[in-house]
């Protein structure tokens, strides 16, 4: 069977479905789309995911869009009962929650400070939107200080679903530095950065993507 992931790599929702698939080990091919390369406009790509946006997984005549379903299904289909989404409708639920979150809490905010310092000329930044959208994320990230001050991931003592969604921001979150991103610290978010930065699918898919 052929699988297909369709969306650049630069994007931090296709990054996810990407990181994912490393963690599985499965073969797929991907297809620049998005940004600046376009073509989620035509009524190919429209006709798999009505968004236009990215990433979209192929599989034969399967398609499916948005980036935490893509997540949930490739485990649930290829590492069914795992740790990474334990079958327990208490632990799913947990992890869940913390998925959810980052784009109800994180992914406003965060992508605030991203366009703002890395896809904004220095000379047309608005520089109190970007301390005050700093600020916003900050407070996302006070979330899970206290949970990564108690257990080494955001669910609990084993790696699963939910560091994934907030994984990738936490890349762009330290990886700023070059760009002067005054911030709190966190002394068990770095930690925890640290911890993902060991795993190979998160250096092939996440740190060993350019922010840009």
């Amino acid at each position: 069977m052929q699988r297909i992931l369709w969306g650049r790599k630069t994007s931090s929702n296709v990054m996810k479905a990407l990181w994912t698939l490393g963690e599985l080990s499965l073969p797929f091919e991907r297809i620049d789309v998005g940004g600046s390369f376009g073509k989620t406009d035509t009524p190919h790509y429209r006709g798999m995911n009505p968004t236009g946006l990215v990433p979209t997984l192929q599989e034969g005549e399967f398609t499916l869009w948005e980036s935490n379903a893509i997540a949930r299904y490739l485990v649930n289909a290829y590492a069914p009962g795992s740790s990474f989404f334990p079958d327990d409708a208490r632990e799913r639920a947990n992890i869940d929650r913390w998925m959810d979150a980052q784009q109800t809490v994180l992914n406003r905010p965060m992508s605030a400070v991203f366009w703002g310092l890395v896809r904004t000329p220095a000379d047309q930044r608005d520089m109190g939107a970007i301390a005050q959208s700093i600020a916003d994320t900050a407070k996302a990230w006070a979330m899970i200080e206290p949970k990564l001050a108690q257990h080494a991931y955001i669910a609990g003592d084993k790696f699963t679903l939910a560091d994934i969604p907030w994984g990738v921001h936490a890349h762009r979150w330290f990886g700023m530095d070059y760009l002067g991103l005054e911030r709190p610290e966190f002394p068990a978010l770095r930690a925890w950065y640290g911890r993902l930065c060991e795993r190979p699918a998160y250096q092939e898919h996440v740190v060993g993507c350019p922010i840009t």
